[in-house]
Protein backbone atom coordinates (compact mmCIF):
# COMPACT_ATOMS: atom_id res chain seq x y z
CA UNK A 1 0.00 0.00 0.00
CA UNK A 2 2.78 2.43 0.45
CA UNK A 3 3.98 2.15 -2.62
CA UNK A 4 0.97 2.74 -4.14
CA UNK A 5 1.08 5.94 -2.29
CA UNK A 6 4.10 7.36 -4.38
CA UNK A 7 2.52 5.57 -7.66
CA UNK A 8 -0.02 7.34 -9.94
CA UNK A 9 -3.07 6.63 -10.30
CA UNK A 10 -2.67 5.63 -14.07
CA UNK A 11 -0.61 2.94 -12.62
CA UNK A 12 -3.23 1.65 -11.19
CA UNK A 13 -2.97 2.12 -7.56
CA UNK A 14 -6.07 3.87 -7.89
CA UNK A 15 -8.01 1.18 -9.56
CA UNK A 16 -7.31 -0.73 -6.92
CA UNK A 17 -8.19 1.38 -4.12
CA UNK A 18 -11.57 1.91 -6.64
CA UNK A 19 -12.24 -1.75 -6.46
CA UNK A 20 -11.23 -2.21 -2.86
CA UNK A 21 -13.40 0.23 -1.58
CA UNK A 22 -16.63 -1.05 -3.74
CA UNK A 23 -15.71 -4.53 -2.67
CA UNK A 24 -15.91 -3.47 1.29
CA UNK A 25 -19.72 -1.51 0.48
CA UNK A 26 -20.83 -5.06 -1.08
CA UNK A 27 -19.62 -7.08 1.53
CA UNK A 28 -20.79 -4.20 3.77
CA UNK A 29 -24.44 -4.73 2.33
CA UNK A 30 -24.24 -8.37 2.68
CA UNK A 31 -23.52 -8.66 6.51
CA UNK A 32 -26.13 -6.16 6.75
CA UNK A 33 -28.84 -8.92 5.57
CA UNK A 34 -27.43 -11.21 8.11
CA UNK A 35 -29.30 -12.21 10.97
CA UNK A 36 -28.08 -9.96 13.71
CA UNK A 37 -25.72 -13.16 15.71
CA UNK A 38 -24.07 -13.76 12.46
CA UNK A 39 -22.85 -9.91 11.96
CA UNK A 40 -20.43 -9.54 15.05
CA UNK A 41 -17.20 -11.06 13.29
CA UNK A 42 -17.52 -9.78 9.41
CA UNK A 43 -18.92 -6.29 11.04
CA UNK A 44 -15.69 -6.03 13.41
CA UNK A 45 -13.67 -6.78 10.12
CA UNK A 46 -15.34 -4.26 8.09
CA UNK A 47 -14.82 -1.97 11.09
CA UNK A 48 -11.84 -2.12 10.97
CA UNK A 49 -10.90 -2.01 7.52
CA UNK A 50 -13.00 1.14 7.04
CA UNK A 51 -10.11 3.61 8.73
CA UNK A 52 -7.21 2.21 6.49
CA UNK A 53 -10.02 2.80 3.18
CA UNK A 54 -10.89 6.30 4.47
CA UNK A 55 -7.02 7.65 4.95
CA UNK A 56 -6.13 5.77 1.86
CA UNK A 57 -8.98 7.62 -0.35
CA UNK A 58 -8.17 10.68 1.61
CA UNK A 59 -4.23 10.78 0.46
CA UNK A 60 -4.63 9.37 -2.91
CA UNK A 61 -8.21 10.76 -4.33
CA UNK A 62 -8.74 14.49 -2.11
CA UNK A 63 -9.40 15.14 1.16
CA UNK A 64 -13.21 15.69 0.32
CA UNK A 65 -13.65 12.34 -0.51
CA UNK A 66 -11.34 10.96 2.20
CA UNK A 67 -14.37 13.27 4.16
CA UNK A 68 -17.26 11.59 2.65
CA UNK A 69 -16.26 8.49 3.15
CA UNK A 70 -16.04 8.90 6.76
CA UNK A 71 -19.64 10.58 6.96
CA UNK A 72 -20.72 7.90 5.28
CA UNK A 73 -18.87 5.04 7.32
CA UNK A 74 -20.43 7.23 10.41
CA UNK A 75 -23.93 6.80 9.07
CA UNK A 76 -23.38 2.84 8.17
CA UNK A 77 -21.49 1.97 11.86
CA UNK A 78 -23.61 4.65 14.12
CA UNK A 79 -25.13 1.93 16.37
CA UNK A 80 -21.86 -0.13 16.82
CA UNK A 81 -19.57 3.53 17.19
CA UNK A 82 -22.54 4.51 20.31
CA UNK A 83 -22.17 1.31 21.64
CA UNK A 84 -18.15 1.50 21.73
CA UNK A 85 -18.31 5.30 22.65
CA UNK A 86 -20.55 4.55 25.78
CA UNK A 87 -18.22 1.84 26.53
CA UNK A 88 -14.85 4.21 26.66
CA UNK A 89 -17.52 6.47 28.79
CA UNK A 90 -17.64 3.48 30.86
CA UNK A 91 -21.81 3.64 30.67
CA UNK A 92 -23.39 -0.08 30.97
CA UNK A 93 -25.04 -0.80 27.46
CA UNK A 94 -27.20 -3.40 26.21
CA UNK A 95 -27.04 -5.44 23.08
CA UNK A 96 -30.52 -5.87 20.96
CA UNK A 97 -32.49 -8.81 21.42
CA UNK A 98 -32.11 -11.76 18.83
Amino acid sequence: MGQCLAETAAKGCGVTLLWLSVAWVFVAAAVAMLPMHRQYVPGIALLIAAPVLIVTIGLQVAWWAGLLAFAAFVSMFRNPLRYFYARLRGQRTELPEE
